[in-house]
């Protein structure tokens, strides 16, 4: 029997259109991701990637198989029942932050919670939790045009664990910093994992990845690969 957050993609095809043609990214891919795994896909662009994170946030579908994260089947759920489940389940952390930039870093933080029955004070009591964790208290107050790249990452990962969700996918969440910020961001990940169990799915570039991770597989033409290079970098 699966956990509650097992992610399994079953015989998974997809494409995408092009012109008359399409394009094919996956042909009968099988994974899975065990709760309280910490993932990092690595890749070259266009290898499906983001796909990946897509079909398992409920953004995409297939075209042929299954993707069911513990005993839910996304596959034919209806938009209305992805989105409530996607707010009750998953967390999303972007390269670019997508922060609303005439709101604060806790407004930012807070956005999610408006769709959950929560008190206004509630609200914001998890709000001073959260940006506590990520290290952020005495920037609450702060827009996100007044903060570093690493510190509005950090506000981004705050709003995605906002609403408690057992899965966090991340796209490239260092893709934007500098060395140092970008290891104050995966060493963050890491204790969003180990420390509090969210299970977290991470597509990157970055090797300093497989510092941080459990596992790194490398995606190539929409297959999972192992590179002699890459088992070297994460030795």
């Amino acid at each position: 029997m699966p956990n509650d957050t097992d992610i399994t993609l079953t015989h998974v095809t997809k494409s995408y259109p092009l012109g008359k043609s399409r394009i094919p990214i996956f042909q009968d891919l099988t994974m899975t991701i065990p709760e309280g795994d910490f993932l990092a896909i690595m890749g070259p662009s266009g290898s499906g990637k983001s796909t990946i994170l897509n079909l398992i946030g409920g953004i995409d579908t297939v075209d042929e198989g299954q993707v069911a994260v513990g005993h839910t089947v996304l596959t034919g759920m209806s938009d209305a029942a992805l989105t409530q489940w996607r707010a009750a389940h998953i967390g999303f952390v972007f390269q670019f932050y997508n922060l609303m930039p005439m709101l604060s870093a806790a407004e930012n933080v807070e956005l999610p919670l408006l769709l959950t029955p929560l008190s206004a004070r509630a609200r914001q009591e998890r709000v001073r939790t959260i940006l506590d964790i990520v290290g952020l208290s005495e920037r609450a107050g702060h827009l996100p045009s007044e903060l570093s790249g690493g510190q509005q990452q950090r506000v981004g990962i705050a709003r995605a664990v906002a609403a408690d969700p057992k899965i966090l996918l991340c796209d490239e969440p260092t893709g934007d910093l500098d060395r140092t910020s970008a290891d104050e961001i995966l060493d963050l990940l890491q204790l969003l994992n180990r420390k509090l169990g969210k299970t977290i799915v991470m597509v990157t570039h970055d090797d300093s990845s497989c510092r941080v991770a459990k596992r790194t597989l490398h995606l190539d033409k929409g297959k999972f690969i192992q590179r002699e290079e890459e088992l070297m970098v994460c030795r």
